[in-house]
C-alpha cells in the first residue's frame, strides 16, 4: 500500500536523524518505548514502562515527546498526500461532487431553470476566524510544506535526502511559541491558505459548468457560488489586542494579499493570451486589455476589475477561443470573482456588554439619557428607534471620542475606510456575541451612525437558553419599522453558537437546541418577508460542532437554507482542507454539494413523534450532563484529570484562554474546554449525556430515526466520531493522577461512556465507525505511537504537580506533550 509504504520512509528517515542527532542511546529508547507500548496496549503489565519513563530525565522526556510529534507530523502529511494521490486518480462522477448535485437535483425534478435559480440564490461563505488550534509555528508548516512537495518521488535516494535535510533542520528547530503571536500573525496564518484555495477555483468552476452540460445538454451562465470572509483582525469579543489600529493592519494586509494574487494572475494571463498583434484589433487585443488592468490594480486606481475581465472572456468565446477562455483566463477570472481587491471581508465582532456601555456613553454624553443601561428593555427600544428615526449623530462635532468609545467605534470608522477605498465586500457583517434582547442588536446601528456607516447586525445566540429565546427575539426585531428600514432588501443573518451550547448543555441538548432554533426562526423570517440565512459557529472538534461539512449542512432542518449557509473554518482545520489545490476543490465540492441538496428540499417538520422524542432526550441529555458538570466536586477533578492550567500556558493564540472573572467553568473558553478532553482521550463534549437521551427515545425508534431522519444520522454519526477517537486505556492512566481523591466521578464517566457506546451501537445496528474504515485504520496506526506522548504526559503532570518548582520547572517538556498529542489526534479543540 502506498501510505504504509510512506509512513515507513519517513519514520526511517526520522530515526536516522535521531541517530545522528541524539545518539544510539536516545534511539534505543525510542524504539523501546514503542515496544513496551505495544505490550501494554496488547494487554500486558505497564509496570516496566512506567518505570522506564518515571526515571526519564527532563531533557529525555522533552525529546522523546518530540520525537514522538515529529512522526506524527511526517505521518500527518503522508495521510494528506494519500488524499491526494486517491483524488488525483479517481475517475467517473465523484460522490458529493458538483456532478453528483446536479444529477441528484434532476433527480428530485428540478429542470435546468430551477437549478440556475438556486445558483443565484444560495450561497457557500467560509469564514476564517480568529481560534487558531493550528499550533504549529510558521517556519515548521514551511519545513513540513517541503517535506510534502517530495512525496512523490520519495522512492528516489535524492528525494529521501532532501526530506532528511528537512527533518534535521526540524529536529534543531522550536517548535514552540516564545510569545502569543498577535492579532496580525493570526490574520496571515489564516489567509496562507487563499494560494492554494484561488488554484481550486477555476477547476471548480469548470466543474460546475461540465456537469450542468452532461446533465441538462446545454450551457449555463451560473458561477459556483462561494465566498470567503475573516474574522481575524475583526473580533473584538473577549481580546483586548483587537484594537482599531489591529483592524487596519488586517485590511491593509487583505488589500496586500488581494493585489500580489491578482497581479501574479494578471501577468500570467497576459503571457498566455498571446493570440493577436497590436495593430490587429480595433479595440486592442486581449493583452492591450490585460495590461490596462495589471496596470491600475499596480498603481492602486479604481477600476471595474470584474466587468472588464466578464467583457474580455465574453470576447473569447465570441472569437472562438473557448478553451483560451476556460483554461487560461478562468484562474484570473474566479480570483477576480472569489477574491477581487478586497481578498475577504472583515466582520466586526463585539460583545453586546461593550455595544452597550458605548450607547450608553453616547447618550449620556449628549443629554438624552444618563442611565441608558438601567433602563428596561421595553425602555431602551423605545430611545433607540427614536434615534434611529432622528438620524441626527450624539457625540460632539470634531470632539474625540473617549478611549471606551474610541475602542468600539474605531473599527467601524476603519472598515469604513476599507470599503471607500476596494469597494463594499471589504466588510462583511457586525456580529454581536451574547445577543440576548432586541436592543443588543439596535446598539451597533447607533454606533455606526456615529460614522456615519452603515452596518447589517448579525445576533449571536449562543447558550441553550439565548437559542431558545432567539426565535422571539427576532420576531420583534424584524417587526421593528425602523430596523427594517436598515436591512432593506438585504437579508437577515442570525449566527448560531455551538461551542457554548454544548458546553453549557451538552452534545445531544445543544444539537436539538440548535435544530429548533433553526427551523423556528426560518418561520419568523418567512412570515415576514425576509430573506436569511444561518451563520454556524463551528469548531474542528465534535463537540464544538465539527465533523464533515457535507454531512453537517445535510443535517440541518428542511426549508432553513434559504439565502446559503455560512460556516467558520478555524485552526488546524485550514491546514487539513486546503494544504493542497486538490485538497481544497475536494472539501469545496463536499460543502457546494451539501448546500445545493439541503437548500432545494422543500420547507416541511420531521414526523411528530421524531420531533417529541428528541424533545424528551434533549430534557434528559441534558439534566444528566449538567448533574455531572455542576456535581460540586467537578471542577476540582476537572482540574486534576486534564491539563487545562498547562493548556492556559500555551502561547497558540492571541486570546485568553478565560473571559473576565474568578476561574469558573462558565467563563472558561469553549476552545480549552474541549481540548482538555481531547488530550486525556476521555472527549467528554462529543458525547456525554447521549446515552440518557437514548433510553428516552427507546431503540426500536431511535433506529428508525436514525435511518429516516438526516438530522438525527448526522448527529449520530459525528457522536460515532467522537466515541471511536476516545480511548478508555489513555484516559485510564489519567485518572491515576487523582492520587488519593475520590473516584466517583471518575467511575462514573467511564461507565457512562461503556453505556454510550453500546447505546449507540444498539442505534446503528453495528460497531462503531463501521462504515468509515479509513478513519479506523489511521487510529489504530496512530495508537501505538500516541501512547508514549500521553503517559509522558502524565508523568509530567504528576511531576509538576508534586514538585516545588511546579509547572515553570517541567513547562517546556510539559507543553512538548500538548502539541504532540494534538498533532497525534488531530484535533485540538
Amino acid at each position: 500500500m502506498a501510505l504504509n509504504n510512506d509512513v515507513n520512509r519517513l519514520g526511517r528517515i526520522l530515526g536516522q536523524v535521531l541517530k545522528e542527532q541524539e545518539g544510539e542511546a536516545f534511539f534505543n529508547l525510542v524504539e523501546q518505548t514503542r515496544t513496551l507500548v505495544r505490550e501494554v496496549r496488547a494487554g500486558g503489565d505497564p509496570a516496566q514502562l512506567n518505570a522506564l519513563l518515571g526515571s526519564l530525565s527532563e531533557n529525555d522526556a522533552s525529546n522523546l515527546a518530540r520525537a514522538f510529534t515529529w512522526y506524527f507530523q511526517l505521518v500527518n502529511i503522508a495521510e494528506e498526500y494519500e488524499r491526494v494521490r486517491v483524488l488525483q486518480s479517481r475517475s467517473g462522477v465523484r460522490s458529493q461532487s458538483l456532478a453528483q448535485a446536479l444529477a441528484d437535483l434532476r433527480e428530485q425534478g428540478l429542470s435546468a431553470e430551477d437549478v440556475e435559480n438556486l445558483l443565484a440564490r444560495v450561497n457557500l461563505e467560509l469564514t476564517f476566524t480568529a481560534h487558531p488550534t493550528e499550533m504549529r509555528r510558521r517556519t515548521v508548516r514551511s519545513h513540513l510544506e517541503h517535506i510534502a512537495r517530495e512525496l512523490p518521488d520519495l522512492g528516489r535516494e535524492s528525494a529521501q535526502e532532501r526530506v532528511a535535510a528537512h527533518v534535521e533542520a526540524l529536529w534543531r528547530t522550536p517548535e514552540l511559541r516564545r510569545l502569543k503571536p498577535t492579532v496580525l500573525d493570526e490574520v496571515k496564518g489564516g489567509l496562507n491558505y487563499i494560494s492554494t484555495i484561488a488554484q481550486a477555483l477555476p477547476k471548480l468552476e469548470r466543474d460546475l459548468s461540465d456537469a450542468f452540460q452532461a446533465t441538462y445538454g446545454r450551457e449555463t451562465a451560473a458561477h459556483v457560488p462561494l465566498r470567503f470572509s475573516s474574522w481575524m483582525g475583526g473580533d473584538r469579543d473577549g481580546n483586548p489586542f483587537v484594537t482599531p489600529e489591529a483592524t487596519r493592519e488586517a485590511l491593509q494586509l487583505h488589500r496586500e494579499r488581494a493585489r500580489e494574487l491578482l497581479l501574479a494572475a494578471l501577468r500570467q494571463a497576459y503571457t498566455d493570451l498571446s493570440q493577436e498583434e497590436e495593430e490587429d484589433a480595433a479595440e486592442g487585443t486581449y493583452r492591450t486589455e490585460l495590461r490596462a488592468l495589471h496596470n491600475a490594480v499596480r498603481d492602486g486606481e479604481p477600476v471595474e476589475l470584474l466587468p472588464r475581465l466578464e467583457a474580455l472572456n465574453a470576447r473569447l468565446h465570441a472569437d472562438g477561443q473557448e478553451r483560451t477562455a476556460w483554461q487560461l483566463l478562468m484562474p484570473l477570472l474566479s480570483v477576480a470573482r472569489v477574491f477581487g481587491q478586497h481578498l475577504v471581508s472583515l466582520d466586526i465582532r463585539e460583545h453586546s456588554g461593550q455595544t452597550g456601555a458605548a450607547v450608553a456613553e453616547l447618550l449620556k454624553a449628549a443629554g438624552v439619557e444618563a442611565d441608558y443601561l438601567g433602563l428596561s428593555e421595553d425602555a431602551k427600544l423605545e430611545l433607540l428607534t427614536r434615534e434611529l428615526r432622528s438620524h441626527r449623530p450624539l457625540w460632539p462635532a470634531g470632539a474625540t471620542f473617549t478611549e471606551t468609545l474610541e475602542a468600539v467605534i474605531g473599527p467601524i470608522r476603519e472598515v469604513q475606510a476599507a470599503a471607500r477605498r476596494v469597494g463594499p465586500l471589504a466588510f462583511g457583517h457586525y456580529v454581536i456575541s451574547m445577543s440576548e434582547s432586541v436592543s443588543d442588536i439596535l446598539e451597533p446601528l447607533i454606533l455606526a451612525r456615529e460614522v456615519g456607516f452603515r452596518v447589517l447586525p448579525v445576533p449571536l445566540f449562543e447558550t441553550l437558553d439565548d437559542l431558545q429565546h432567539a426565535p422571539r427575539i427576532v420576531t420583534d426585531l424584524l417587526a421593528l419599522p425602523e430596523y427594517r428600514a436598515v436591512l432593506g432588501d438585504d437579508m437577515q443573518e442570525i449566527m448560531i453558537g455551538y461551542s457554548d451550547s454544548n458546553k453549557d448543555a451538552g452534545f445531544l441538548a445543544a444539537n436539538w437546541a440548535l435544530h429548533e432554533a433553526q427551523r423556528t426562526i426560518s418561520d419568523v423570517c418567512r412570515r415576514a418577508g425576509v430573506r436569511w440565512r444561518f451563520f454556524h459557529g463551528r469548531g474542528t472538534s465534535i463537540g464544538r460542532g465539527g465533523g464533515p461539512a457535507s454531512r453537517a449542512i445535510l443535517g440541518q432542518p428542511a426549508g432553513t437554507i434559504d439565502a446559503g449557509v455560512r460556516i467558520t473554518e478555524q485552526g488546524e482545520a485550514l491546514a487539513d482542507k486546503y494544504s493542497h489545490p486538490v485538497l481544497a476543490r475536494r472539501n469545496l465540492e463536499q460543502a457546494l454539494y451539501g448546500v445545493l441538496l439541503a437548500a432545494a428540499r422543500p420547507v416541511g417538520d420531521p414526523p411528530a413523534d421524531f420531533m417529541a422524542a428528541m424533545t424528551r432526550a434533549a430534557e434528559a441529555s441534558a439534566t444528566a450532563y449538567r448533574d455531572f458538570v455542576h456535581d460540586p466536586d467537578f471542577l476540582p477533578f476537572f482540574e486534576r484529570v486534564t491539563p487545562i492550567h498547562e493548556i492556559s500556558r500555551l502561547n497558540i493564540a492571541s486570546r485568553p484562554v478565560r473571559r473576565p472573572g474568578a476561574p469558573t467553568l462558565g467563563n472558561l473558553r469553549a476552545i480549552p474546554w474541549v481540548m482538555s478532553w481531547t488530550q486525556n482521550r476521555a472527549n467528554l463534549p462529543g458525547w456525554y449525556g447521549l446515552a440518557e437521551g437514548l433510553a428516552e427515545i427507546g431503540p426500536e425508534l431511535a433506529a428508525k430515526m436514525y435511518a429516516e431522519w438526516p438530522f438525527f444520522h448526522s448527529m449520530l454519526d459525528n457522536a460515532q466520531m467522537s466515541l471511536a477517537k476516545s480511548d478508555p486505556l489513555v484516559f485510564a492512566e489519567y485518572l491515576t493522577l487523582l492520587e488519593g481523591a475520590s473516584t466517583r466521578l471518575a467511575d462514573h464517566l467511564r461507565e457512562s461512556y461503556a453505556r454510550t457506546v453500546a447505546a449507540v451501537e444498539s442505534v446503528i445496528g453495528g460497531e462503531l465507525m463501521l462504515g468509515e474504515q479509513r478513519l479506523k485504520e489511521s487510529i489504530a496506526l496512530r495508537n501505538p505511537y500516541i501512547d508514549p506522548i500521553h503517559r509522558l504526559q502524565v508523568e509530567l503532570l504528576r511531576r509538576s504537580r508534586s514538585h516545588e518548582g511546579g509547572l515553570d520547572e517541567y513547562e517546556r517538556p510539559l507543553l512538548l506533550t500538548l502539541q504532540g498529542i494534538a498533532a497525534g489526534v488531530r484535533n485540538t479543540g
